[in-house]
């Protein structure tokens, strides 16, 4: 399957716009064994790309539910006074979209490395709303960051079942759930001091 080309608004991955990640390939090595990331994961969220590739829509919805059942997570697209920036809504959208392409497909170089670190700083006062110029709140606290990635996980897993077998759909979703966990390692370094992460 053939990578997503699209124009996105704000999505600059590999671009010089964004900096470079102060996480080292070594250290993105270890993290990959330790969350036990293998070829046979890779084989598998190709897989997946295949899968999700016309569904990538639905997916965000199903994600978008969780959040706007609960508004201490949809405040954050919103401003102080809680009007919501559709606007920025709608961009974050479709990098959302693409964010699931990425995740199946992006090799682990040193582009995939330093756009990791560019989505964790776009949820912390750092670099939030700054490629939008949206009004919303600046900083996302990393404990939903954190807690959100059940959701991410759970809510995907209906998604890959179309036309594969169960035994297929459950590889997928176990390879899935690794990369988006390395994932949410590498946006936490914005968070924390270099000596804690």
């Amino acid at each position: 399957m053939q990578h997503d080309q699209r124009e996105i608004d704000g999505y600059n991955y590999a671009s010089s716009a964004i900096g470079r990640s102060p996480v080292s390939m070594h250290e993105l090595t270890l993290l990959i064994q330790a969350v036990d990331l293998g070829e046979e994961d890779r084989h598998w969220l190709r897989r997946a790309a295949e899968v999700l590739a016309d569904q990538t829509g639905e997916v965000v919805d199903a994600w978008r539910e969780i959040i706007a059942a609960n508004p201490h997570l949809a405040c954050y697209y919103g401003n102080h006074e809680g009007v919501t920036d559709l606007a920025y809504k709608a961009r974050v959208t479709e990098r959302f979209k693409q964010w699931i392409l990425d995740v199946c497909l992006r090799p682990y170089d040193q582009a995939w490395l330093d756009y990791q670190h560019e989505i964790g700083l776009r949820h912390t006062h750092l670099a939030k709303n700054r490629v939008d110029h949206a009004n919303a709140l600046p900083h996302i606290p990393l404990r939903y960051l954190i807690a959100f990635t059940a959701v991410i996980n759970d809510r995907i897993k209906p998604f890959l079942t179309k036309d594969v077998s169960p035994i297929e759909a459950e590889a997928m979703h176990r390879a899935w759930c690794k990369r988006v966990l390395l994932q949410v390692a590498l946006w936490s370094r914005p968070y924390v001091a270099e000596s804690d992460w």
